[in-house]
C-alpha cells in the first residue's frame, strides 16, 4: 500500500527558472509585474500564489479577454453572415430575365487587414491590472489619449487659432461612414422603419444602443466638436444616402432620440432663464475604470476641511473606513483616520492616536483591522473620556456619509468652475455670451490639458457667471444628500459620489467679478489683497490691509435700505469691494426705499429700512454673491494666478512693446533674421514665422509670445538698451520657472521663484515705476509663492484648455438660430458627451434593464481600437521594409567605444527615439544621457555661466569631435540650445531661395550663417523640461541671481522718484490747462463773446 501525500503537479503555465535555481515564474501573472526580479517566485510556493490576490486578478483578466475576444468574433461572424444573406436576398428576389451587377462594395486594404487579423486570432486585446492600479491607470490614459482625436492633441499651441475646421481626419470620418451605408435598393418595409425610427436590438447587440454601424458613423459625424453640422446638412446626408439606395439609414429623428445627457431648465433669483448640462451626469459620464489623484500642495494636504475630501477607504474585502470614526490596528491601536492620503503608491492616512489625541500619527490603511460597524457588531466601543466627549469624537460617529452612501463605497470628486464672457460669432462682430465650464479635478494634470475633459455646463448671452455658479452650487449641494451612483467596472460593484468646487480659474476681471472686487481700475485693484487706496497713498512708501469681503458686502446692503446711493458708492470706492451679482440688489433695495418713502412721506427712514432689513433676512441666500458661502471655496486664494493672461498676455506682452516700439526698419530686419534661424528643437512652440511676427508686432497672441519669451535673449542683446535687454532675461527666467510641471524640492523652488519675480518687478521699476502702480499684472507676481504653495505648479491651473474649448462653443453657437441659444448649444455639447461616453465604453443605468447597468454594443466601444480610420487618426501607416546598414557603415563606428559593438551587428536607421521623459528625439537633437544604442556627439558645461546670457555654456573637450554609443533607454529628456552668435560673430551673410507655397520662388533671402564655432548655450529660458534641466545641472548654474541685495532700499529710492515725477506731470498738466485758459480768455475778449465755461479740475 502507497504511503504518503500523492506528489502534486505543478501546472503547466509555471515556468522553471533556466539558472538552476529553485525559482517559478507564473506566465498569467507576469504581464501584471513590472519588476522582472519580482516575477519569480520559491517554487515550494507555487500553491500559495494560486490563492494570492495578483493571481485571480489574473485570472479574471484572462476571462475577461476572452469574454472580449468572444463578442468580437461574433460581431465579425454576424456582419459577415449579414453580408452574405442580403446578398443572396438580392439575387433570388430577382425576376428579370437581365442580369444586374449590384456594385459590389470596395473592401479597403486596412479594413481587410484587420478582419484577416482578427480571423487569424492575431490580435489581442489585454487590459492587464496591476497590483498597485499603475496598469489600470495606463489603460485609461490610453484611451483618454485614443479619445483626444476629438480636438485635445493641439490644445495648448491652439491659442487664438480656429483654423483647420475641415482636416483629413475629419473627412476621413465622413468617408467612412459612406463606405459602410452599403448601397442596394430598400423596399417599402424598410422605408417604413426609416420613418419610424424604432430601435428593434437589445443590450446584447454589436452596436447597441444604435441600430447599426451606419447610425453609428452618422451620430459620430454629428458630434465631431470641430466638424459641427447643421439640422438641415445632416437632413441633406440623410435623404442623398437613402436616393444612392444604401441600407439601415435611419430617419433625422431617430438619430436625434439618441441617449444625451440632460439639459434643464432654470431660473436665476433675478429672473433670468437658462438651460444648464446636469454637472452629475457629466462626472458620472467619465469613461470606464477608476482615476484618481491625490494633489500634494497645501490646499489638498492641509487647508481643506477633512469633509471636502475623500470620505472613506475601501480595503477590497467589504470594508469602509470612513474619517472620524474610530478604528483599529491589527496591532490593536485604535486610532480616529483625519484625512487620507497616497503615499509610495499605496493609501495611508493623517489620524489621531486615541491615547491622546493630540498626537497625529501617519499610518497605512492595509494596517486597519476593524471599523466602526465592526465595533457595534461585537459590542467592543471603548469608554470615551469626558474631555473626548467634550472635544465631540462620539458625536461626529458614525460618519454621516456611511448612511448616504447605503454601503456602497463612497467617493469625493473635486471640479474646477470656469466662467469666461465669449463671442458667439465667429468673425469680429461681438456677440456676447457667458459661458461655464468644468473640469474633473481628480483627473492627472496631463489628462486635464486635453480637450476632451473640458466639460461644457451652460452659456447664456444675459445670465452673468456668478448667477450661473448659483445653479451649479445648488446641484452640487444636492449630491452631499443624494450622491450619484455609477458603476465601477474594475470592482463590479456600484459606487457613489459627490460634488465640491476645488478653485475658479478665470482671467484676471472675470476672477475680480466673482469674488465681489470693484476691478483692475479700483483704488484697490487686487482681489487677492487689500493693496492701495488712493493715487497719492500708492505713491507712498508703505499701503495697508484689510479683510472681510462679505462683511463688506452687508455693509452696503444695510446702508441701501436707506435709499442713499451716493452712501454705498462711496462705501465699493473705500472698501474696493464691489459685487457686481450683489449690486443688482443694492439698486432694488434702493429703488423700493425711495419708493416707499414716495408713497408714505409721513414714514421715517428708519421704519422703511426696518421692514427691508427683514427681507434682507429672509432672502440672504438670493442676495449675496453664491461664491461668498460655498463651503471650502476661499475667494482670495482659490482664484488662482492666471499665467497665459498674468504672464504671456500681460507681463511678455509689456515688455514686447518696449523692446521692439523704438526700432528701425533695418533693426526690425536683423531681428527677423535672427529669429527665423532660432533652433526650435526642444521648444514647446509652433514653427516660427518671424516675418509675421515683426509685422504684426503689436496684436500678438499667446503662442507668438510663447515663442518670443523663449528665444528673444539670443537675438536682442544688441538691438535694446541694457535695461530691457536686462528685462527679457529676467522675465525669461520667471517664466520658465513658471511653467514646471513638477516640483521636486519645494522651498528651493520657492526662492527660485521669488528670486525670479523680484528681478521683474524691479527692472520694470527702474524702467517706469509707474507701471509698479497702475499695472495690475505687475502686482500679482507678490502673489505667486502663496498660490505655488497652496496649488502647485500654476500650470496645471491654466486656463488653455478652456480657453480652447471655445472654439468648440462658437461651431455650436453659429448653428443655432439664437431663439433659445441656451438651449441650444447645451443640447448640441450634451450630444458631444453622450458620444464620449458610449465610445469609451461608459456604462448608466437603462430603462428597460430595471436596475442593471449597460454599457454600448462591443463594436461602438471597440471603434476606437479596431478600426482603420481611427488607426490612421493615431498615426497608423502600413509596415515598410526597413533599411539595414553595417555598424561600419554608421557613425557609430567613430564613437569612442566602438570596440564594445561587434562590427556584424545589423543597424536600423530610426527617426527618432523616445527619451525616459517620453520626449520625441530625433537626429541632431540635444539631450541630456545616462552614460554610454544610440550614436550622439558629446559635448560639456563650462563651469562659468556665459557673460551676455547668464546661462550655461557648452563647449567640445579640447575643442575635439567626441562621438560615444549609448543605449536609447539612456536618453533621459531633450532640451534646447542656442548657437553662441554674440561670440562667434554670425551675421545674415547666407543667400537662399525664399520659400512660397512650398516651392523655390528665385527670389533670394538672407539667412543667418552660423560660423563654424563648436559652442553652444543650453536655453534657460525654454518652458520644456526646465524642471528637469535644473535638477541635471548644477545649481549655482541655474538658480536666479538677485538684481539688488538691499530692495526695500531701492524701492524706498523708486517711491521718491515716483513721487517727483508725479509732480511734474501734474505740475505740467495745471501749466497747459491755465495756457489754454488764457489763450482761450484772450480769444473772447478778442471777438467780444463770452468766456466758455471751464469745469473747475482739482488735483487728487
Amino acid at each position: 500500500m502507497q504511503r504518503g501525500h500523492k506528489k502534486e503537479t505543478i501546472p503547466d503555465f509555471f515556468e522553471v527558472s533556466s539558472s538552476g535555481t529553485s525559482k517559478l515564474k507564473c506566465t498569467k501573472c507576469a504581464p501584471l509585474i513590472a519588476n522582472e526580479a519580482r516575477q519569480w517566485i520559491a517554487a515550494a510556493s507555487w500553491k500559495a500564489h494560486m490563492q494570492s490576490e495578483i493571481h485571480q486578478r489574473a485570472l479574471a483578466t484572462e476571462q475577461d479577454t476572452l469574454h472580449r475576444q468572444t463578442r468580437i468574433d461574433r460581431a465579425a461572424d454576424a456582419a459577415l453572415a449579414e453580408d452574405c444573406a442580403a446578398d443572396f436576398t438580392l439575387l433570388n428576389a430577382s425576376s428579370s430575365s437581365v442580369t444586374h451587377l449590384m456594385p459590389k462594395r470596395i473592401v479597403s486594404a486596412n479594413e481587410e487587414a484587420m478582419w484577416e487579423s482578427l480571423v487569424m486570432d492575431d490580435v489581442f486585446f489585454d487590459v492587464g491590472v496591476a497590483p498597485d492600479g499603475a496598469n489600470d491607470r495606463k489603460r485609461v490614459e490610453r484611451e483618454m489619449d485614443d479619445a483626444g482625436i476629438w480636438g485635445g492633441n493641439s490644445l495648448i499651441h491652439g491659442l487664438g487659432d480656429d483654423s483647420n475646421i475641415l482636416n483629413d481626419q475629419e473627412d476621413e470620418v465622413l468617408a467612412e461612414a459612406l463606405r459602410n451605408a452599403e448601397l442596394q435598393d430598400i423596399d417599402a418595409t424598410d422605408l417604413v422603419e426609416h420613418e419610424m425610427g424604432d430601435f428593434n436590438g437589445g443590450i446584447e447587440d454589436e452596436w447597441y444602443l444604435y441600430d447599426n454601424k451606419t447610425t453609428f458613423l452618422l451620430d459620430v459625424i454629428d458630434n465631431l466638436p470641430r466638424l459641427r453640422i447643421s439640422d438641415s446638412m445632416m437632413k441633406v446626408f440623410l435623404w442623398v444616402l437613402r436616393e444612392s439606395g444604401a441600407r439601415n439609414v435611419p430617419s433625422f429623428d431617430a438619430l436625434r432620440k439618441l441617449q444625451k445627457i440632460p439639459s434643464k431648465s432654470h431660473q436665476s433669483p433675478q429672473g433670468n432663464l437658462f438651460f444648464i448640462n446636469d454637472p452629475r451626469e457629466l462626472i458620472a459620464h467619465i469613461p470606464n475604470g477608476a482615476i484618481t489623484e491625490i494633489w500634494h500642495a497645501e490646499k489638498w494636504r492641509k487647508d481643506l476641511d477633512s469633509a471636502n475630501l475623500a470620505p472613506m477607504y475601501d480595503d477590497l474585502h467589504g470594508k469602509h473606513y470612513y474619517i472620524n470614526e474610530l478604528a483599529r490596528l491589527k496591532n490593536r491601536d485604535f486610532v480616529i483616520p483625519m484625512r487620507w492620503v497616497k503615499w509610495r503608491g499605496r493609501v495611508h492616512a493623517d489620524s489621531n492616536a486615541c491615547v491622546r489625541d493630540n498626537n497625529t500619527i501617519f499610518i497605512s490603511a492595509i494596517n486597519l483591522e476593524y471599523n466602526f460597524l465592526d465595533f457595534q457588531d461585537l459590542e467592543m466601543i471603548p469608554t470615551w473620556h469626558p474631555n473626548a466627549a467634550n472635544a465631540g469624537y462620539p458625536a461626529r460617529m458614525p460618519n454621516p456619509d456611511r448612511a448616504l452612501a447605503k454601503g456602497k463605497p463612497f467617493y469625493l470628486i473635486l471640479v474646477d468652475f470656469f466662467g469666461d464672457d465669449v463671442s458667439g460669432n465667429r468673425t469680429k462682430s461681438w456677440n456676447k455670451h457667458w459661458n461655464a465650464y468644468m473640469t474633473n479635478r481628480n483627473l492627472p494634470r496631463r489628462l486635464l490639458q486635453q480637450e476632451f475633459h473640458t466639460h461644457f455646463i451652460l452659456t447664456s448671452p444675459s445670465v452673468s457667471v456668478t448667477e450661473q455658479f448659483q445653479a451649479f452650487k445648488t446641484i452640487l449641494e444636492l449630491t452631499h444628500k443624494d450622491p450619484v451612483n455609477i458603476f465601477d467596472v474594475e470592482a463590479n460593484e456600484d459606487v457613489c459620489f459627490k460634488l465640491t468646487t476645488n478653485s475658479g480659474p478665470s482671467d484676471n476681471p472675470m476672477q475680480s467679478e466673482i469674488t465681489g472686487h470693484i476691478g483692475g481700475q479700483g483704488n484697490h485693484f487686487c482681489r487677492k489683497c487689500d493693496v492701495g487706496g488712493t493715487k497719492l497713498h500708492k505713491e507712498s512708501d508703505g499701503g495697508f490691509h484689510t479683510a472681510g469681503t462679505l462683511t463688506e458686502l452687508k455693509k452696503q446692503v444695510d446702508v441701501s435700505c436707506l435709499g442713499v446711493a451716493q452712501t454705498v458708492i462711496d462705501r465699493q470706492t473705500d472698501s474696493g469691494v464691489k459685487d457686481a451679482y450683489t449690486q443688482f440688489w443694492i439698486n432694488q433695495l434702493i429703488d423700493r426705499a425711495r419708493e416707499m418713502k414716495s408713497n408714505e412721506p409721513s414714514r421715517s427712514t428708519e421704519s422703511i429700512a426696518t421692514e427691508l432689513h427683514a427681507w434682507v433676512a429672509a432672502n440672504e441666500d438670493k442676495i449675496y454673491n453664491p461664491f461668498l458661502s460655498h463651503p471650502g471655496f476661499d475667494l482670495s486664494k482659490d482664484t488662482p494666478i492666471e499665467i497665459l493672461h498674468t504672464i504671456l498676455l500681460g507681463i511678455v506682452k509689456y515688455l514686447w512693446h518696449g523692446t521692439h516700439k523704438t526700432w528701425s526698419a533695418d533693426q526690425k530686419k536683423i531681428y527677423t533674421h535672427c529669429l527665423q534661424s532660432t533652433d526650435a528643437t526642444g521648444l514647446s512652440i509652433h514653427a516660427i514665422r518671424a516675418n509675421y511676427i515683426m509685422q504684426y508686432a503689436n496684436s500678438l497672441i499667446g503662442r507668438q509670445l510663447n515663442t518670443i519669451v523663449q528665444t528673444n535673449a539670443f537675438h536682442v542683446y544688441d538691438l535694446t538698451d541694457e535695461l530691457h535687454f536686462l528685462l527679457t532675461k529676467a522675465v525669461g527666467v520667471l517664466t520658465a520657472l513658471l511653467w514646471y510641471t513638477e516640483i521636486k524640492n519645494l522651498d528651493e523652488y520657492l526662492d527660485n521663484v521669488e528670486v525670479a519675480a523680484g528681478n521683474v518687478l524691479d527692472v520694470f521699476a527702474m524702467i517706469d515705476p509707474m507701471k509698479i502702480i497702475e499695472k495690475l499684472k505687475l502686482h500679482l507676481l507678490v502673489h505667486l509663492r502663496a498660490d505655488i504653495v497652496r496649488f502647485g505648479p500654476l500650470v496645471g491651473v491654466a486656463t488653455e484648455a478652456f480657453e480652447c474649448f471655445n472654439v468648440i462653443f462658437r461651431f455650436c453657437s453659429i448653428h443655432s438660430n439664437h431663439l433659445a441659444p441656451s438651449r441650444d448649444i447645451s443640447k448640441q455639447l450634451a450630444g458631444q458627451e453622450s458620444l464620449k461616453h458610449r465610445v469609451t465604453g461608459g456604462w448608466w443605468h437603462s430603462a428597460h434593464t430595471s436596475d442593471n447597468w449597460v454599457q454600448a454594443g462591443v463594436l461602438v466601444w471597440d471603434f476606437l481600437h479596431t478600426q482603420p480610420m481611427l488607426q490612421g487618426l493615431l498615426r497608423w501607416h502600413d509596415p515598410k521594409i526597413r533599411e539595414s546598414f553595417t555598424f561600419s557603415e554608421t557613425q557609430a563606428c567613430r564613437a569612442v567605444n566602438y570596440s564594445s559593438y561587434s562590427p556584424h551587428l545589423t543597424w536600423f536607421k530610426g527617426k527618432q527615439v523616445v527619451s525616459d521623459n517620453l520626449d520625441e528625439c530625433a537626429i541632431g537633437s540635444w539631450i541630456f544621457a545616462m552614460s554610454q544604442v544610440n550614436v550622439i556627439d558629446i559635448f560639456h558645461t563650462l563651469a562659468t555661466r556665459h557673460s551676455v546670457f547668464d546661462m550655461p555654456i557648452l563647449v567640445r573637450c579640447y575643442d575635439e569631435a567626441e562621438i560615444q554609443v549609448i543605449p536609447a533607454a539612456n536618453a533621459l529628456f531633450i532640451f534646447n540650445a542656442q548657437h553662441d552668435c554674440q561670440h562667434a560673430k554670425c551675421t545674415a551673410s547666407g543667400q537662399r531661395p525664399q520659400k512660397q507655397e512650398r516651392q523655390d520662388s528665385g527670389i533670394m533671402e538672407s539667412y543667418i550663417e552660423h560660423k563654424p564655432v563648436d559652442r553652444f548655450i543650453i536655453n534657460m529660458h525654454a518652458l520644456h523640461n526646465a524642471h528637469l534641466i535644473q535638477n541635471t545641472l548644477p545649481r549655482d548654474l541655474t538658480r536666479p541671481l538677485l538684481l539688488f541685495p538691499d530692495r526695500q532700499a531701492k524701492h524706498f529710492e523708486w517711491a521718491a522718484k515716483l513721487r517727483v515725477m508725479k509732480d511734474a506731470q501734474w505740475l505740467a498738466a495745471k501749466e497747459k490747462r491755465d495756457a489754454k485758459k488764457a489763450a482761450d480768455e484772450l480769444a473772447n475778449s478778442a471777438s467780444g463773446s463770452k468766456p466758455r465755461k471751464h469745469r473747475q479740475v482739482e488735483a487728487t
